[in-house]
């Protein structure tokens, strides 16, 4: 076989493994999206927070959420090597991820639900949806790297 052909073969698989990872992503971020919308019902209607304080905390618990089945399903052929590590990427991915949906989901509340006055349900699926594009290359990139931040002990 020439060497076309296994570049042709291997840019398959590489797109192949993209969109196993990026389906797999959005299987996450909707369990995800479940959990940032029953903690942002629980926290404005049961607890009466302030619908920017309930987002800020709903979106930190989806992150922390998102983070665990990411590690152990999404990117789970990229496995920490110990548990510094594991810490090192919950880090990356709650400086990332958490502050691209932090901000985004802020940003898209205030002006939706409260300049625009649309339900804040609503507002937030929108909200959640604007910001997986860049929380996945991010994620991919930076925060599950393959080359990136590998805690290897080199004792023998």
């Amino acid at each position: 076989m020439s060497s076309s052909k296994f570049s042709v073969l291997s840019s398959h698989t590489k797109r192949s493994r993209i969109l196993l990872r990026w389906i797999k992503f959005n299987a996450v971020g909707g369990v995800g999206i479940a959990v940032q919308l029953a903690a942002l019902a629980a926290f404005r209607s049961l607890l009466k927070l302030d619908y920017l304080l309930a987002t800020g905390l709903a979106v930190e618990l989806a992150v922390i959420h998102n983070f665990l089945w990411h590690e152990r399903f999404t990117w789970a052929d990229r496995p920490s090597e110990r548990l510094a590590h594991s810490l090192a990427r919950l880090a990356k991915f709650n400086t990332s991820n958490g502050l691209v949906s932090l901000v985004g989901n802020l940003v898209i509340m205030r002006v939706l639900a409260g300049q625009l006055h649309m339900n804040y349900i609503l507002a937030n699926l929108v909200a959640v949806t604007t910001c997986s594009i860049v929380n996945f290359l991010l994620s991919d990139r930076f925060v599950f790297d393959d080359d990136a931040g590998r805690f290897v002990d080199k004792r023998v």
